[in-house]
């Protein structure tokens, strides 16, 4: 199976989240995606479209001066004609000069489409947060208030 193409695709969410880039953050998603956080944040699994996914980030994510996300350790299986692939996050989200910084595995699975492979699952497992746990709160309320 050839994956050359896939951790681009990966990294892409990455760095478009980083950049505020939300078309190429958008594209790495398939139409429906099962999204789940909820290691970090509780409930349920969501399905969510890739546009529902964005529009989450952009409620949180330009809260923040500046993020960044630097993922590792890629592990890729083929199963059958989907792909998974689990690696490690390191995110590190700044205010000012406060820090927080948030750890964890992911694992997902992408399809590939007429053009090009899309993530359909995405979940984070947190391992472990430290710095200021008040940042995520802040951060919200700034990008809602447009800073």
């Amino acid at each position: 199976m050839e994956t050359s193409h896939i951790l681009p695709v990966i990294q892409a969410v990455f760095k478009g989240a980083d950049a505020r880039d939300w078309a190429l953050a958008e594209r790495s998603f398939a139409p429906e995606v099962v999204y789940d956080y909820t290691s970090m944040a509780g409930g349920q699994p969501l399905t969510l479209t890739a546009a529902a996914i964005i529009g989450m980030w952009k409620q949180f994510l330009p809260g923040f001066d500046k993020t960044e996300h630097r993922i590792s350790d890629f592990k890729i299986a083929a199963e059958g004609d989907a792909v998974a692939v689990q690696f490690n996050g390191h995110a590190t989200h700044v205010i000012d000069q406060a820090v927080w910084i948030v750890e964890g595995t992911y694992e997902t699975r992408l399809v590939q489409t007429a053009d090009r492979w899309q993530l359909t699952f995405f979940k984070f497992n947190l391992l472990r947060q430290e710095g200021d746990l008040q940042l995520p709160a802040l951060a919200q309320q700034r990008a809602a208030q447009g800073q």
